[in-house]
């Protein structure tokens, strides 16, 4: 059994996993009412509330399953993050790491992501990954908009990345502009339910077929200019419409780039992951996409799309190539990973 941990951001979170990938408990403490008031994440207050949280959410996983004697290794999340954030989590890990000497796992954040739409598949034993593989994915959240593929050896490959904003920071972002506090996305898909998607014809970037990348700050400026031109009852008159408008062009530019590649490939399944992977929106075109594309869509659990420790736990026992050990008994991390990065990549930051 794994004993993971997640702290790159603002969610403090611990789980166990067992050897076949099957989550056995998890416990997440989230921060956004804490931030929420200075509009975003504060990264000293995050490690405050790291400190503070860390050690009851193992005082609730000990309680409920009496001891940890049937754990046999550890993981925790290296890179990318926040460097304070990343250090309580890979310092809480390290330590029981030699109080119980047991093996410490490192795992790449953004690899915990490619891989969770796989978790809710079931055990790995029973899981016949040729099925799927390879396998097209997208992760989308506040800092990340990524296609990739994951071919039939489990090696990961960036096809397109955003060259500017993620889309999670652009529907942030835009959602400020319209007066809506922090964090925006999810309010601002619930204001545009009823909104007229076409009523604003905000920008999409359209590409050729050879270049593959992802851009949303035109899309940001697009609606600044947007409000800029229109009086505030008329704002206030067509809210819906611009929630609605601005999210539609966001997801298309999502959906479209998705679409051209699937179809000028040859994958078994298409993955979605990360925060905005809750997006009901996005998830329903995609669903469409693959389903137009006879591709099975396996979108991550919308309680596994946020930073979440069993990714972390299923990660360490599916993707082997990009797992750090600490064998050496140094800390490791990368604030700064890519998710094609591999232990050659790695900063050693504390001996």
């Amino acid at each position: 059994m794994i004993l993971s941990f997640e702290s790159s951001c603002d969610e403090s979170a611990v789980s166990l996993v067992s050897g076949n990938g099957e989550i056995i408990g998890e416990w997440v403490h989230t921060q956004t009412a804490k931030h929420a008031e200075y509009g975003g994440v504060v990264p000293d207050l995050a490690v405050g509330e790291h400190l503070e949280n860390f050690f009851p959410l193992l005082d609730l996983a000990r309680n409920k399953f009496s001891s940890f004697e049937y754990i046999d290794s550890l993981a925790v999340t290296c890179g990318p993050g926040l460097v304070g954030c990343l250090g309580i989590g890979i310092s809480v890990a390290k330590s029981l790491s030699i109080r119980w000497r047991l093996p410490l796992k490192e795992v790449n954040h953004l690899r915990g992501h490619a891989f969770s739409p796989f978790m809710p598949l079931g055990s790995i034993e029973d899981l016949d990954w040729s099925a799927y593989l390879p396998h097209l994915g997208l992760l989308v959240s506040g800092g990340n908009t990524l296609l990739f593929q994951i071919d039939e050896n489990r090696n990961i490959e960036v096809i397109a990345r955003t060259v500017d904003d993620a889309v999670g920071e652009a529907l942030d972002k835009g959602a400020k502009l319209l007066g809506i506090p922090y964090p925006g996305a999810a309010e601002l898909e619930r204001r545009g339910v009823h909104g007229d998607e076409k009523a604003f014809d905000f920008p999409r970037l359209i590409t050729d077929k050879n270049d593959l990348r992802f851009s949303f700050s035109g899309l940001k400026t697009s609606l600044l200019y947007t409000l800029k031109k229109m009086k505030q009852k008329e704002v206030e008159s067509k809210f819906s419409d611009l929630c609605a408008s601005y999210q539609k062009a966001a997801v298309d530019q999502l959906v479209n780039m998705s679409g051209k590649t699937l179809r000028n490939s040859k994958f078994k399944s298409f993955g979605l992951s990360g925060g905005v992977a809750n997006n009901q929106i996005l998830r329903k075109e995609l669903e469409g996409l693959c389903l137009n594309n006879e591709t099975p869509f396996l979108p991550a659990a919308m309680k596994h799309t946020g930073d979440n420790a069993s990714m972390i736990g299923y990660c360490a026992v599916v993707d082997q190539i990009g797992l750090w050990d600490n064998g050496n008994q140094q800390l490791s991390f990368n604030p700064s990973l890519k998710i094609s990065d591999l232990q050659n990549n790695m900063t050693e930051f504390i001996q």
